[in-house]
């Protein structure tokens, strides 16, 4: 009796789940490889770092979302190396895992473009413990300013920036607007309404640049009527404890800003797997190094061997290549299950297709703008737009009760009933940022 086909899927995001789950009635045998046990919902991170909801309302356990797909199991492990002449993989522990198929959706994190050493003073956003951290450091500096007598000290720890205006930089801008200038005034004694700033830079000339420039513009309009600071043309310079160098994009001048909270959402960079394939199979990478996949998302020169999501550049009669989205790593993810399941029946598969649905931003409390097709529209429709799309996105339909229920909530009573600060001496950003200023 032969074997079934061993399918070997590495991360659990989007791509990833979506094409174990596409291959839950093919005869293989499927692994899905994460060094996370949960799957997480990453468009909504900015509302677990501002208190909006729990780590739990956004992130679903991998072996719970499978457990009724018999031909799938789960492995908690990092993939550490590759061996494609010999078909496996390398993971932690000196275990090796074969494959006759393989899948590798290992997503992306944050990239400080060479600037290693800013990390630690500006917290990104790409994980549940990046959400709690940069919870941790909002939080905290509230109740530090609430106990704080010097002025200048107060200034820099009410000064929160948020670095980037894609769609990660406008949502964290909003919401710590709508956490400063609403939520915590009413609950605090000493912190004046007002006190704080919210400051959201963008080294390009408009925010969310994907989007058409009306869109941008209306944009930027909502968040300065929620209070945020919005500095267009900005690039960093520099970044050193307590101060943000920035240096205007048109005439070279530079504005130092006093600030104890900076918080990153510029730039990601794929997973290190990708050159790691690259180097072992041939294969291309971008200047970002996303893998250069071919029509079908496979590794040039290796069939067997797809790549999906954040790690693959895929631009095959495209003007631009796709961009890292959640909707493009679910159609890649499913359609190549579709290609292993033809590839075992011997059936040819078109090549992919990415059908775009459109793309959404949400400013604040009412407001978000949205592009779908050929339609572009702003503010309140555009709100629920995006309330019904994100909830229909998560992955267990107890996450969208929970989460529905907390939004309702949230909206009726402007609480944010998730404000926990949790391991607060594990935050050494935020303690150097109150205790040792000049």
């Amino acid at each position: 009796m032969s074997r079934a086909h061993r399918v070997v899927i590495v991360g659990g995001g989007f791509g990833g789940l979506c094409a174990a789950r596409a291959l839950r009635r093919a005869p293989v045998e499927v692994t899905l490889v994460d060094r996370r046990n949960h799957h997480l919902f990453q468009p909504l991170l900015y509302q677990v770092a501002t208190g909006g909801l729990s780590p739990a309302n956004i992130a679903s356990p991998l072996r719970a979302l499978l457990k009724r797909q018999r031909n799938a199991r789960v492995l908690l492990a990092e993939v550490v190396d590759l061996d494609l002449e010999a078909r496996q993989l390398a993971l932690d522990g000196d275990e090796r895992l074969a494959y006759d198929s393989l899948v590798v959706a290992a997503g992306a994190g944050k990239s400080y473009f060479g600037r290693r050493e800013w990390q630690p003073l500006a917290p990104g956003l790409k994980s549940l413990e990046d959400a709690t951290a940069i919870r941790r450091r909002l939080l905290l500096a509230f109740e530090r300013a609430e106990r704080e007598a010097d002025e200048a000290r107060r200034r820099r720890l009410l000064t929160f920036v948020v670095i980037g205006g894609g769609p990660t930089g406008v949502e964290l801008a909003g919401a710590m607007a709508e956490v400063a200038f609403r939520t915590l005034p009413g609950e605090l004694r000493r912190v004046r309404r007002g006190e704080a700033r919210v400051i959201l830079v963008e080294a390009g000339e408009r925010l969310l640049p994907a989007f058409v420039p009306p869109l941008s513009a209306a944009a930027e309009l909502g968040l300065e009527r929620l209070g945020v600071d919005v500095r267009c043309g900005w690039p960093v310079a520099d970044l050193s404890p307590g101060r943000l160098h920035l240096r205007s994009a048109e005439d070279g001048r530079e504005a130092v800003l006093e600030t104890a909270n900076v918080f990153w959402a510029a730039g990601v960079a794929p997973s290190p797997l990708g050159r790691r394939l690259a180097e072992q199979s041939g294969a291309r990478c971008d200047r970002a190094g996303r893998v250069i996949v071919g029509p079908d998302c496979s590794v040039p020169g290796r069939p067997e061997v797809f790549v999906v999501g954040d790690l693959a550049h895929f631009a095959h009669g495209l003007a631009a290549p796709l961009p890292g989205l959640a909707p493009v790593a679910m159609q890649q993810g499913r359609y190549v299950a579709r290609r292993i399941r033809d590839r075992l029946r011997r059936r040819s598969t078109p090549a992919f297709r990415y059908v775009d649905k459109g793309a959404m931003a949400t400013i604040g409390r009412s407001l978000a703008v949205a592009e779908i097709g050929r339609f572009r529209f702003a503010g309140f429709f555009a709100w629920l737009t995006w309330l019904f799309v994100h909830l229909m996105y998560l992955t267990e339909f107890e996450n969208r009760v929970l989460v529905l229920i907390q939004w309702g909530w949230n909206y009726v009573t402007r609480n944010r009933s998730a404000r926990l600060i949790t391991e607060p001496a594990a935050d050494p950003g935020a303690e150097a940022a109150g205790r040792t200023f000049p």
